[in-house]
């Protein structure tokens, strides 16, 4: 599964300079955002983050990384060509988006937390949410359980 992931992140991080790099660049952007966001997937497994599915530390990370080093690899007005120009335009909408995006993000969740609550209850989560959220399961390994549970939510 981690080397679907990685291939996914390449091409997460090659996407904002397909048509501006050759060949070899591309494998370096695609090579580079990956292992950014296998150090990113590591770090946040040892924090507290609440991110299951690890959306940033793989599209986030990777899209940042691609977008960066495009401005370092673009043909013709890149660093490497010794051209500054586009790529402080890549740093300074880099920077807005991300502004912006954790301002906007931060709003909503804060509104999300006030209307609903960000996270279930820990006896719902013990349980699993199939039962808990949805009432029902994939899982019928013990219907007596799911019985006596369906009683508890309709008293």
């Amino acid at each position: 599964m981690g080397a679907c992931i990685g291939a996914v992140v390449g091409l997460v991080a090659i996407t904002p300079a397909a048509g501006y790099v050759d060949y070899g660049q591309s494998i370096l952007i695609g090579v580079v955002g990956s292992a950014v966001s296998f150090m990113g997937v590591n770090w946040k497994n040892r924090t507290t983050l609440d991110d299951t599915l690890d959306v940033f530390p793989c599209h986030g990370l990777g899209g940042i990384v691609g977008m960066i080093l495009t401005g370092v690899f673009a043909a013709k007005v890149g660093l490497v060509n010794g051209t500054a120009t586009v790529f402080g335009y890549h740093m300074l909408g880099l920077a807005i988006v991300i502004a912006y995006t954790f301002a906007v993000s931060w709003a909503l969740l804060k509104l999300t937390d006030k209307l609903f609550g960000l996270r279930v209850k820990v006896a719902d989560e013990e349980l699993g949410l199939d039962l808990s959220q949805h009432e029902e399961s994939i899982y019928h390994v013990d219907e007596e359980f799911e019985k006596t549970y369906r009683k508890e939510l309709v008293s």
